[in-house]
C-alpha cells in the first residue's frame, strides 16, 4: 500500500551515504548540542549545529504536507533528525504498515537491498522499528522510524561499519525525546 510518495524518504539516506564516503574520520566535538525539531515535536542531540530544510511533498492522494529535516556530517559521520506530521487522508491507523513501506524504501539504497537488523517495537508511545544495513564502501546505516499518530520521525546515523553501535550512534539515538 503506497500510503506517501516514497521518494522522499530514499532521498535522505542516499545523500548520507555520497557524505560519509567522502570524509575521513575525525575526533568528535565533546560538547554535543540540543535540536528542537520541528516547534519542539522531539529533541535530539548532535555533535554541532544541523543544516535544516524543509521538504515539500504530498500525499498519494495529493495533499501536500511538509518534511523538517535536519543533518549534520562531522567526524566522518552523517547525522540525520526528520519529523512530518503526514495530512488526514493519509490512514496512520496502521502505523506497521506505513514504516514498513520507509524501510522497504530506504532498504533499495542498501548493498544488497536488505536490512542486515530490524527490530519492532513501543518507544515513548510510538510504533517504531529500528534497522541497521550496509551500504558500499564499507559504510552502513542505522535508522530508527517512529509514527505517533500521524507524526512520523525519523533518526539515522550513517557511517563506518562498526561505527553504528559505537557511542557516537549510541549517544545521538539514546537523546531522542518525544514531546
Amino acid at each position: 500500500m503506497n500510503f506517501f510518495r516514497r521518494g522522499f524518504l530514499v532521498l535522505p539516506a542516499l545523500a548520507l551515504a555520497t557524505r560519509a564516503r567522502a570524509q575521513a574520520p575525525l575526533r568528535l566535538p565533546e560538547q554535543w548540542y540540543g535540536v528542537e525539531v520541528e516547534d519542539n515535536v522531539f529533541t535530539v542531540q548532535m555533535p554541532g549545529v544541523p543544516d535544516h530544510r524543509i521538504v515539500k511533498d504530498v500525499s498519494a492522494r495529493g495533499t501536500p504536507f511538509q518534511l523538517h529535516s535536519y543533518s549534520l556530517d562531522t567526524g566522518g559521520f552523517s547525522y540525520v533528525a526528520q519529523s512530518a506530521l503526514y495530512p488526514g487522508d493519509v490512514d496512520a491507523g496502521n502505523p506497521r504498515a506505513i514504516l514498513q513501506t520507509a524501510l522497504a524504501d530506504r532498504a533499495r539504497s542498501l548493498e544488497g537491498g536488505q536490512w542486515s537488523k530490524v527490530d519492532w517495537r513501543q518507544t515513548q508511545g510510538a510504533t517504531a522499528v529500528e534497522s541497521v544495513g550496509p551500504l558500499r564502501g564499507g559504510n552502513a546505516l542505522r535508522q530508527l522510524v517512529m509514527l505517533k499518530g500521524r507524526r512520523f520521525v525519523s533518526l539515522a546515523f550513517l557511517g563506518p561499519a562498526a561505527s553504528v553501535n559505537g557511542r557516537e550512534a549510541q549517544r545521538f539515538f539514546n537523546s531522542l525525546k518525544l514531546q
